[in-house]
């Protein structure tokens, strides 16, 4: 009974504390959305709850960041695209084809990780000049996608390894190419990393600040990101429309990843088990 008593006390202490820390990192999440909902309201007066609920922020920040949240969408789908396009036959190569140095090309994939934002951002302004691509769709959707695409490919890789090469082999005795074999088998097979991928790549997209802001110099396009900076240097005294504006642009983000949990968890260890 002492032993199962003390076994009780440890879960339900251990279950208290995650309580504690789920509702610390909770809380800023909280008071952004209750600073959003209390118009008229100064940082000063803000009650812990929002008794008199209004909507006037939220109109206000949909008025003014609507198009940059659009921008933003199109520019994440885009590096998705681009990221997969790119990031699936690469793995493949990488885990099935028996390459030379496919050991040396993964670690050096990862290394790509560790330069500094700034520095791709600075070589990439300097190339996009010649090639016209500064302030275009095209130009901020191909830089975003270069973020998630080390992520991408070692993690599709991952997968892919674990996928028995006879699968594919029958399938090229059954009359497949071998892109065929891929668009069929692999790909398919390798869905929960796919959608894995490309919920990284488009969060990572989504939040970029680097490339929005160095390789923009007008407004044609401006992302949600950038146009949150903007916004906040117009509007430093009104902190309801500036929270307003965050709760906004977090929404999608948000709604990605509740639709998308289940495959991140398969997806991520698929891989682990052959």
């Amino acid at each position: 009974m002492i032993a199962v008593s003390t076994r009780t006390l440890r879960r339900r202490g251990n279950t208290v504390i995650a309580l504690v820390i789920l509702v610390i990192l909770l809380f800023p999440l909280y008071w952004m959305l209750n600073i959003a909902l209390q118009p008229g309201e100064s940082l000063a007066s803000t009650h812990w709850l929002p008794t008199s609920p209004g909507w006037s922020n939220f109109e206000r920040a949909l008025e003014s960041q609507g198009g940059s949240l659009v921008t933003s969408l199109v520019v994440a789908l885009g590096a998705v695209v681009v990221c997969l396009a790119m990031a699936a036959p690469a793995a493949y190569g990488l885990a099935q084809l028996g390459l030379k140095g496919g050991r040396s090309l993964v670690f050096g994939t990862l290394i790509t990780q560790m330069v500094p934002g700034i520095v791709i951002a600075n070589a990439l302004y300097s190339a996009y000049v010649d090639l016209h691509l500064v302030n275009s769709l095209a130009g901020l959707i191909l830089a975003d996608a270069s973020l998630g695409l080390p992520f991408s490919i070692v993690l599709l890789r991952a997968f892919m390894v674990s996928i028995p090469k006879e699968v594919v082999e029958a399938a090229m005795v059954d009359g497949a190419s071998r892109f065929t074999a891929f668009v069929r088998i692999v790909l398919p097979i390798s869905r929960n990393s796919l959608i894995t991928a490309g919920l990284f790549t488009f969060l990572f997209a989504w939040s970029d600040f680097m490339f929005a802001l160095t390789l923009n110099t007008t407004d044609a396009v401006k992302p949600i990101t950038l146009s949150m900076y903007e916004y906040i240097g117009a509007h430093v005294s009104d902190w309801g429309a500036v929270m307003a504006t965050a709760v906004v642009s977090a929404v999608p983000a948000a709604i990605l990843l509740i639709v998308a949990q289940k495959y991140v968890a398969a997806g991520i260890t698929g891989g682990s088990v052959k």
